[in-house]
C-alpha cells in the first residue's frame, strides 16, 4: 500500500461506519461505504426523525444516549462532529449539576467533575449529523441501497485473506482493507464461510427483556432519581434528547405475559405516574410517539481472533458486529465510537502488516472492550434472575461474593455520599470498570458505611400494585 493511497470498504452507513469512515479518511485513506438501506440522508433533522427509514437498525427510534466516554473520543478524534451535534441541539447533560441527589448536602464540586458531561440527542439526530459530516468528508464515498453479496478473497501465507467485495448491483469493489460494521444483524460469518473462511466462534444468549419507549417534547426535566431505575419486576429508563424532546422506557422480562399490557398508553403511562421518582417526566410533556415496543435483543459475542490466526485477514468486525448487548444500559453506541478510536489507533501502526493488523486489533479490543461486554452481560443475567424470582415471590439469590455485596450497596450509598456518587457515576458513564473502582483501597468500606444510613425507599410499584395497575 506504499506510495498510493489506500482504500477501505466499510459495511454499514451506521453510527459506527460512518466515524471509522471518517477517521479512516483523515489518515489518507480512500473510503467506499456500502450502505443497504436506500433512504438518502433528510434535508433536514425533524424530516429524519418523522420520514428517515433505517429498516437495518432496529432500534432507530429506541431510546439512545451518548455516554460521557463517548463524547471524550468524539472530542478528541471528531471534534466537528461533536460541535454538529452542539448545533442541530443536542442536550448539554452534565450528571453532576442535573442528577446529584438532593438527598446530598455535600454539593461542591470536584476536580475532575467535566468528565461527567455529555451531549444527548435522539438516534434520528445523531445520525443525521454523523451522515451529513460524512457525506462532506474529502475521501468518504458513500453509496445507499447497496449490500454486499459475496466476499472474493485469496491465500496469503496460506491463509483466507479478503481482497474485495461483489455487491447486489452486481459489481466488484477491490480493497486493502473491508470494515464491517454492519451491526446486530452483521451477514460476515455466512460470508465468510461461502468464501471457504472458518467459521467464526459466536456466543450469544437472549437474556429476553422487552422495552417500551415513548417520545415527549415541552421543557426537559431534571431527574429526580437515577437514570436507570430498577423497580421490582421492571425497570425504568428516562433520558434527555435534542430540540426540548425526552424518552421514558419501561422494559421487563419478555416472558411476563402480565406486563406486555405496557404497549397500552394508558397502562403505560399508569405505570409511570406510579413511580414518584420518575412521574415528573410525564408532566409538561406532550407525547410525539405512541409506546413503541421492542424485543428480541441477545448478548452476542464474535471472536476476532480465534485461535490466534484471526477469522481472516483483510477484514476486522466493528462495534455490535463484533459484540452487542441489550440496550439497557445505553453502552452500545459509544462503545461502538470507542471501537472506531481503536481501530484508527491499529491501523495506523499495522495497516502494512496483514497478520499483525487483525492480531493487534483484536488485542486491544479484548484489552480496551471485551471488559465491558462482560460486565454488561452479567449486570443482565443477575437483573433478570431477580426479576424472575420476584415474579414467583421468591427472594433474589444474593452471591456472598465481596463486590456483589459492595455493588448491592453501591446504588443507596450513591444516595448519600458525593465521591461514591462520583465513582457509580464512573461506572456508569463507562469511564471506569467496576472492578476497578471496586479495588480501590477503602472504597468498599466507604460504601457500606454510606448504605447502612440508607432509607429504604421504593422506587414504584410491587409486584401486586403493578398487575393491579394493568388489570
Amino acid at each position: 500500500m506504499r506510495g498510493e493511497m489506500p482504500h477501505t470498504i466499510v459495511l454499514g452507513g451506521g453510527l459506527c461506519g460512518l466515524t471509522a469512515a471518517m477517521m479512516l479518511a483523515r489518515d489518507g485513506w480512500q473510503v467506499t461505504v456500502l450502505e443497504r438501506d436506500p433512504a438518502p440522508v433528510p434535508a433536514d433533522l425533524e424530516t429524519a426523525w418523522e420520514r428517515w427509514r433505517r429498516d437495518g437498525v432496529v432500534q432507530f427510534r429506541q431510546a439512545h444516549y451518548l455516554q460521557p466516554l463517548g463524547r471524550q473520543v468524539l472530542e478528541t478524534e471528531l471534534p466537528d462532529v461533536l460541535a454538529g451535534f452542539v448545533a442541530a441541539g443536542a442536550y448539554h447533560f452534565d450528571l453532576i449539576a442535573e442528577a446529584l441527589p438532593a438527598t446530598i448536602t455535600d454539593r461542591a464540586p470536584r476536580p475532575g467533575d467535566e468528565r461527567f458531561r455529555t451531549y444527548t440527542a435522539r438516534r434520528s439526530t445523531l445520525e443525521w449529523v454523523v451522515a451529513r459530516a460524512a457525506e462532506a468528508e474529502p475521501g468518504v464515498e458513500i453509496r445507499r441501497g447497496v449490500g454486499v453479496s459475496a466476499l472474493e478473497t485469496r491465500r496469503t501465507d496460506g491463509r483466507i485473506h479478503v481482497s474485495a467485495v461483489r455487491t447486489n448491483t452486481g459489481e466488484r469493489l477491490a480493497g486493502d482493507l473491508v470494515i464491517d460494521a454492519m451491526g446486530r444483524g452483521s451477514s460476515l460469518p455466512r460470508l465468510l464461510a461461502a468464501a471457504g473462511g472458518d467459521a467464526i466462534h459466536e456466543e450469544a444468549e437472549d437474556t429476553g427483556f422487552l422495552y417500551y419507549t415513548r417520545y415527549l417534547r415541552g421543557e426537559v426535566p431534571k431527574p429526580r432519581g437515577p437514570i436507570n431505575t430498577p423497580v421490582g419486576t421492571f425497570s425504568i429508563l428516562t433520558l434527555p434528547g435534542d430540540n426540548g424532546t425526552w424518552s421514558v422506557t419501561l422494559y421487563a422480562s419478555a416472558r411476563d405475559q402480565p406486563l406486555k399490557a405496557l404497549r397500552d398508553a394508558e397502562k403505560w403511562t399508569k405505570v409511570v405516574r406510579a413511580c414518584p421518582r420518575h412521574a415528573h417526566w410525564l408532566d409538561g410533556g406532550e407525547p410525539i410517539t405512541p409506546v413503541m415496543a421492542m424485543g428480541g435483543i441477545v448478548d452476542r459475542l464474535r471472536s476476532l481472533n480465534g485461535n490466534g490466526a484471526g477469522p481472516a485477514l483483510g477484514v476486522l468486525s466493528l462495534g455490535d458486529a463484533w459484540a452487542c448487548t441489550n440496550p439497557s444500559m445505553g453502552r452500545g453506541m459509544s462503545l461502538g465510537i470507542v471501537h472506531a478510536g481503536v481501530l484508527r489507533r491499529v491501523v495506523r501502526e499495522h495497516a502494512d502488516r496483514p497478520a499483525d493488523l487483525v492480531s493487534a486489533f483484536a488485542a486491544e479490543t479484548q484489552r480496551e472492550l471485551l471488559p465491558w461486554y462482560e460486565s454488561t452481560v452479567l449486570v443482565d443475567r443477575e437483573r433478570m434472575a431477580q426479576i424472575i424470582a420476584l415474579r414467583n415471590g421468591e427472594a433474589p439469590a444474593v452471591s456472598d461474593h465481596p463486590f456483589a455485596r459492595v455493588g448491592r450497596a453501591l446504588a443507596p450509598a450513591m444516595s448519600r455520599d458525593p465521591d461514591v456518587f462520583r465513582s457509580g457515576l464512573e461506572i456508569s458513564s463507562c469511564l471506569t470498570l467496576p472492578r476497578e473502582v471496586f479495588s480501590r483501597p477503602g472504597f468498599a468500606d466507604r460504601v457500606l458505611a454510606a448504605a447502612s444510613g440508607a432509607t429504604p425507599s421504593p422506587f414504584g410499584p410491587d409486584r401486586q400494585e403493578l398487575l393491579a395497575l394493568l388489570g
